[in-house]
């Protein structure tokens, strides 16, 4: 009989070197020290989360550029129009845009998300035919731009100048537009090259708020000069909802965009996002952004039009952001029962082909009914089940016999360097990508899937031949039954924000379970009682595949998370079970 597993497949836990890692310890003694020092940090000043740690904003290559023509757009009364993106991250920046460059003066600012399924991604042609009916002088991409080489150079013919805000990878050359800025520029010093879209454009504004003070604008009595800092709320939500790495830059800004958030200064529009999503403002977490109101801002994009996201971002009027913030739910909604069906569809197919070729490194699967706006989810939730790469292709809608597929990687193949050599050595298989380290998308036709297919493995196992596909989970280690405590608990959701890149703390033990029952349709409420201890602790394990299995008595291994459980104003230390495994 084969041993309960919770999570589909036994997974290798990487337990840490406990010694003193650095002088770290000293300044944050105690389990958060030992955890900071497995992240990387060697200074207690990298715990500094204050605006004034922020590095210069004129150390991002273009910056000058950027804001001289911004400060000329101002003074000059000329209009701009914001080229978006249909993501949460494409919205958030939008909205920082119009919010910011408004608060900076600006009087004629309008944007544009066109719709992913008539028009694409980036600043295309097309885009700037219905750009141009706006009647700008100025388009100014937020999260996009970097690759739309023929989209300029169209609007540059139009006599349109273009600035780009943008943080994908560049390619081999850069568009010709009269400004750029982007941290992964050939020769830029700044030091986060992890800024999201939204980061970007908050920096471009707060560069050009500095050059206006330089240039003595505020002086002149026609605005004051504003406190940005009112929009962290939205730079938060997009640098956490597009999962870049929390470096110590990403770190100060969510940080300070949910102490806006806990303090009740947000924008109406995520608070109806949160009330929908029943979380209270007061405890937010990090977490919270990226797995509840992410999803539901990111499905206007997926199923529909951003601008419904961007204008619940946007609203002033509280009962209007509720109506918005509803529709998106509603869409969420329906987002997750299409995906839902094309996850059943897909490991239907999975099942035999991994038995077959266990050690395929990357899996590629398209079908025709599936919808692309959720294609991105569904690689995510079937790369989480294989622990390797996956691509998931739906039908373009503008063309039948192009593809359109979304990739997400795993830690250690970084897929969209690999989508490059791919297409470095086979000319013309690829027709266009994009993307990070972790997640990319890409279109191709249809009758070069396979080819595609085998050209992707190939290059996986030449890159990394030897490459392990086996799934582990790497914690700080075991914590003493004394540790089990709310004040604990409370520390190590202070020392956040944790999330991609700078992990929630991880924890690892053997347990023998008091007592389990299942609560809802499959989640596992427990006690358990550490080895060779009299200790017990709450636990609980959510969507258990088959939570019957488990029994009082049995002896397991677990990963878990130390967290704060309030139930009826009673607060209690509870372990959020995310791996465990029967040992007897």
């Amino acid at each position: 009989m084969t041993r309960p597993l919770y999570h589909p497949f036994r997974q290798r836990l990487i337990s840490p070197q406990r010694g003193d890692p650095s002088s770290l310890v000293e300044a944050v003694p105690g389990v958060l020290g030992h955890v900071y020092a497995r992240r990387g940090i060697k200074d207690p000043l990298e715990l500094d989360r204050s605006l004034g740690c922020l590095p210069e904003p004129f150390k991002l290559k273009g910056m000058l550029m950027m804001c001289t023509l911004l400060e000329a757009a101002i003074r000059d009364r000329q209009r701009v129009l914001v080229i978006g993106d249909y993501d949460a991250d494409g919205a958030t920046a939008t909205a920082v845009a119009l919010q910011g460059l408004r608060l900076l003066g600006l009087e004629f600012i309008d944007y544009l998300v066109p719709n992913r399924f008539q028009y694409g991604y980036g600043l295309t042609p097309e885009i700037v035919e219905l750009a141009k009916t706006y009647q700008p002088d100025i388009l100014l991409t937020v999260d996009n731009g970097i690759s739309s080489h023929e989209g300029i150079d169209a609007a540059k013919e139009a006599g349109l100048k273009v600035l780009i805000t943008d943080h994908h990878l560049p390619g081999e050359t850069l568009p010709k537009a009269d400004a750029i800025v982007n941290p992964h520029l050939p020769d830029d010093s700044f030091p986060s090259k992890a800024l999201a879209g939204v980061g970007v454009m908050f920096y471009v504004l707060l560069g050009l708020r500095q050059q206006l003070r330089k240039n003595h604008f505020f002086e002149q009595g026609v605005i004051r000069e504003p406190p940005l800092g009112i929009l962290l709320d939205l730079v938060a939500l997009g640098t956490v909802a597009d999962v870049v790495p929390l470096d110590w830059v990403n770190r100060i800004l969510v940080h300070q965009g949910l102490e806006r958030i806990r303090k009740g200064l947000a924008r109406p529009g995520i608070r109806a996002l949160l009330q929908g999503s029943k979380r209270k403002e007061p405890s937010i977490r990090a977490s919270d952004l990226g797995f509840q109101i992410g999803p539901r801002l990111n499905a206007a994009g997926r199923l529909d039009d951003m601008s419904v996201g961007i204008e619940c971002l946007l609203a002033t009027d509280v009962e209007k952001a509720r109506e918005l913030a509803q529709t998106l739910e509603q869409l969420n909604q329906e987002r997750k029962d299409i995906e839902e069906g094309m996850r059943q569809d897909a490991l239907r197919h999975l099942d035999p082909l991994m038995a077959l070729e266990s050690q395929r490194p990357i899996v590629c699967l398209f079908d025709p009914a599936w919808h692309q706006g959720v294609v991105g989810i569904l690689a995510s939730r079937i790369k989480d089940r294989l622990h390797r790469p996956v691509i998931a292709f739906a039908i373009n809608d503008l063309d039948p016999n192009q593809l359109k597929g979304s990739a997400r990687s795993v830690t250690g193949i970084h897929i969209r360097d690999i989508l490059a050599d791919v297409a470095t050595r086979y000319p013309g298989l690829i027709d266009r990508f994009g993307g990070h380290a972790m997640a990319a998308g890409l279109g191709l036709q249809k009758d070069h899937l396979e080819r595609f297919t085998l050209a992707m493995e190939e290059e996986i196992h030449k890159r990394m031949p030897d490459f392990s596909l086996e799934p582990q989970l790497e914690t700080d280690g075991v914590l003493a039954p004394r540790d089990f405590s709310i004040a604990l608990a409370e520390r190590l959701e202070a020392g956040g924000p944790w999330g991609q890149g700078f992990s929630e703390p991880l924890f690892e033990g053997v347990f023998r379970i008091a007592s389990c029952r299942i609560v809802g349709e499959n989640h596992l409420k427990l006690v358990l009682r550490p080895d060779d201890s009299d200790h017990v602790v709450d636990a609980i394990a959510f969507r258990v595949e088959t939570p019957e299995a488990w029994q009082e008595g049995t002896q397991i291994q677990a990963a878990y998370r130390l967290e704060v459980n309030e139930f009826r104003s009673v607060r209690t230390p509870q372990l959020l079970i995310e791996y465990m495994m029967t040992l007897n």
